[in-house]
C-alpha cells in the first residue's frame, strides 16, 4: 500500500521522481526504491513526506490516496 501511495502523491502532484528526491534530500534511486516497494522511508523521512504532500502519516501508511488529489 505504501509503494502505491508514494506513486499516486507523485503522480497527482505533477511531480518526477527526481523533483521530490530533491525535495527531501535523498537521490532518485531512493524513490525509485520506494516505489517498488525495494525499501522503505525511515520515521523521520516519513514525517518529511507526509509535510511535503500536506498529509498525514497515517494517511501515507494506511489508506489509499484518492486518484485526483481535492484542492481546499
Amino acid at each position: 500500500m505504501l509503494k502505491e501511495n508514494i506513486k499516486q502523491l507523485i503522480k497527482s502532484n505533477g511531480l518526477s521522481q527526481e523533483e521530490l528526491a530533491i525535495k527531501l534530500n535523498v537521490v532518485r534511486q531512493t524513490i525509485s526504491k520506494w516505489e517498488q516497494g525495494l525499501s522503505v522511508p525511515d520515521a523521520e523521512m516519513f514525517i518529511s513526506i507526509s509535510e511535503v504532500f500536506e498529509i498525514p502519516v497515517s494517511t501515507l501508511l494506511g489508506e489509499n490516496i484518492p486518484e485526483s488529489k481535492v484542492d481546499g
